[in-house]
């Protein structure tokens, strides 16, 4: 996600947070405010994964490396808990395979040889960790924003209704709204829920027949809709762990591992650690640039790897 060069300075407030159990669904309103929470600044918005078309994978000047700004990154791996959230998330024919083949993908992203294309980048305390551990997924039957352009309501979202926030926590938001004229097809942030705990969170936008954010999976695996969302979330989790509070590894540009590698595929299908195969787009790797092993991105550079054809 190439970072935008806003600054927000909105005030918001995120529902106080406390813990629910729930299943391995949950529907309803998750965790509910108890008592008035603080106000919290609008958490910034890092940038976003461009549409086709529209994606800029870091030209300019500059070193093509990503370069670190001292910021931590995921040293645990990530936590995952989907937030469905839209009146459609009812119907049955829109869901289709979408919730069960995104946990699946997610599932199937721990200790596989594509999340490993992230471990390489390091903080202080350590490399990006292999692990991706699946909560549970929510249902939010409410209305969901029309767009995404502001990153408050997502956080508020994902703090009140995440059944156990942490701050190796991943809280994935997918709305039911089709992402209309936006040029962007997802984005993530991070931000802190009025419990203190500093949490990372993504949007997401309905993506079915939408041409500018479809990775053209041909293998009938999956229906198109889930294909899309797949690779996408691919490209906002590995940003996320590599650039865990927007403030860790990007380059002069300001792109990161997955901006830089957009919509070019080095493998047809990727395999994953529980043998599901997905169509998704590789990242950026400074080691295997400087060696000339990865496979090149839109602007020719060859550091992209996948962890398929290109490790």
């Amino acid at each position: 996600m190439k970072r935008l060069s806003i600054a927000f300075a909105l005030a918001m407030t995120v529902s106080a947070v406390g813990i629910a159990m729930g299943g391995s669904q949950d529907q309803g309103q998750g965790n509910q405010g108890q008592g008035g929470p603080p106000p919290v600044a609008e958490p910034p918005m890092s940038g976003i994964q461009w549409a086709r078309g529209e994606a800029r994978p870091g030209g300019g000047g500059g070193s093509p490396l990503l370069v670190y700004h001292n910021g931590p990154v995921m040293t645990n791996g990530a936590y995952v808990e989907p937030i469905y959230w839209g009146a459609k998330w009812s119907n049955s024919a829109f869901v289709a395979d979408k919730m069960t083949g995104l946990q699946s993908f997610y599932e199937g992203m721990n200790v596989s040889t594509y999340e490993a294309t992230t471990t390489e980048y390091a903080d202080g305390t350590g490399h990006v960790g292999t692990s991706v551990t699946f909560g549970t997924s929510h249902l939010d039957l409410t209305a969901a924003p029309k767009n995404g352009s502001r990153t408050s309501p997502i956080l508020a979202e994902a703090c009140s209704k995440a059944t156990s926030l942490k701050p190796d926590g991943y809280y994935p938001v997918y709305v039911d709204s089709p992402r209309g004229n936006a040029g962007y097809c997802a984005w993530h942030s991070a931000g802190t829920c009025s419990n203190g705990v500093t949490i990372q969170f993504a949007f997401f936008f309905n993506l079915d027949g939408d041409p500018g954010c479809d990775p053209q999976d041909t293998s009938g695996l999956h229906s198109q809709g889930l294909a899309a969302l797949a690779n996408v979330s691919g490209h906002e989790l590995s940003e996320t762990l590599t650039d865990q509070h927007l403030n860790a590894w990007y380059d002069a540009n300001g792109a990161e591992n997955a901006d830089k590698c957009a919509w070019r595929f080095g493998t047809p299908l990727l395999t994953f650690s529980n043998l599901s195969q997905w169509k998704v787009q590789g990242n950026w790797s400074n080691a295997a640039f400087n060696a000339s092993t990865g496979y090149p991105n839109s602007s020719g550079q060859k550091g992209c790897l996948d962890g398929g054809n290109f490790k």
